[in-house]
């Protein structure tokens, strides 16, 4: 960021979901509501998970740091979206709106690679059963864990330098957080550019993360039918019902978002898009992942119990 762009402007303003502002009381509780149960659902999981010894392999290992992220990924939009939403000025500061973007940017990102990691754990536990401890043990888990945030980490800095070098005629963000396309909108210049590194951006972390996903669900689903019992299919295809789900969500929203041609959407729609991956994704996973899991809802059922004695 340069120092004109900071002197010229020293922060935005957030539309928000809506200007009606009979609707601002209810948008706030209704998202107040979605935060809670979130975080809360996450951070169960998270606990069942740590303190479940049955429960420390690999492919709930991935789980865990995935439930961790959507915590950060709500939390890096909705707190800001919720203060905003019943005051009168709808501020954020260029620096804030750039931690933000920052922030968004980095976790999608991760997000993207650690749903492909968990597609190579269920890869590995179905295609290669008795390679399985050896593949993925607890180092390449690490391994990818961190290799996903350093990624992440430099795609977003890169991302971010380059959206705030420009240089800003208004300050009227037509979105609820600082997302790329609005922040384009407010620019004096040529954004072309940035325009493109965001599909390059999007596109190493999203499609690239999407054939690795594909691929190795064209190589579990090959393996599936190859297995002879019913049970043994159900059972098999069972562990990966959940993990699919997620990835349609996630990356039908993005793709949704990203790359469709700019002249086909308007920022309410945009707005509508960005609630989905942003907030109700997070909000959903943990159930989508409980509900079809009898190994982590025999956790939480231990967990609560322990809970409710204390």
């Amino acid at each position: 960021m340069n120092g004109h762009n900071l002197t010229a402007i020293s922060e935005f303003i957030l539309v928000g979901l809506s200007e009606i502002k009979e609707l601002q009381v209810f948008i706030f509780l209704i998202f107040l509501c979605i935060y809670i149960i979130t975080v809360n659902g996450n951070v169960y999981i998270i606990l069942a998970y740590r303190f479940s010894p049955n429960l420390h392999t690999p492919m709930y290992f991935f789980l865990a740091n995935f439930f961790f992220l959507d915590i950060c990924y709500i939390s890096a939009t909705v707190p800001n979206m919720l203060s905003n939403t019943l005051s009168e000025h709808k501020t954020i500061s260029v620096t804030g709106c750039a931690v933000q973007m920052y922030c968004v940017w980095l976790l999608a990102g991760k997000e993207c690679y650690i749903l492909a990691a968990m597609a190579y754990d269920r890869y590995s536990a179905i295609c290669h059963p008795l390679l399985y401890f050896i593949i993925m043990n607890k180092l390449v888990g690490r391994v990818l864990i961190t290799g996903s945030w350093i990624i992440g980490a430099v795609n977003s800095l890169i991302h971010t330098v380059l959206t705030f070098s420009l240089h800003f005629c208004g300050n009227k963000i037509n979105h609820f957080f600082c997302d790329a396309r609005p922040v384009f909108e407010l620019s004096c210049t040529n954004t072309w550019t940035n325009e493109l590194l965001v599909l390059l951006i999007g596109g190493s972390a999203t499609i690239g993360s999407f054939i690795l996903i594909m691929f190795s669900y064209i190589q579990i689903i090959s393996t599936i039918l190859q297995i002879h019992s019913t049970s043994g299919r159900k059972k098999a295809f069972s562990t990966c019902t959940s993990h699919l789900i997620v990835v349609t969500i996630f990356y039908g929203s993005g793709i949704i978002m990203y790359f469709r041609p700019k002249s086909s959407y308007g920022m309410a729609q945009e707005r509508m898009v960005s609630v989905m991956y942003t907030v109700v994704a997070p909000m959903l996973n943990p159930f989508v992942y409980s509900l079809r899991n009898s190994e982590m809802k025999s956790a939480m059922r231990r967990i609560l119990h322990h809970l409710i004695k204390l």
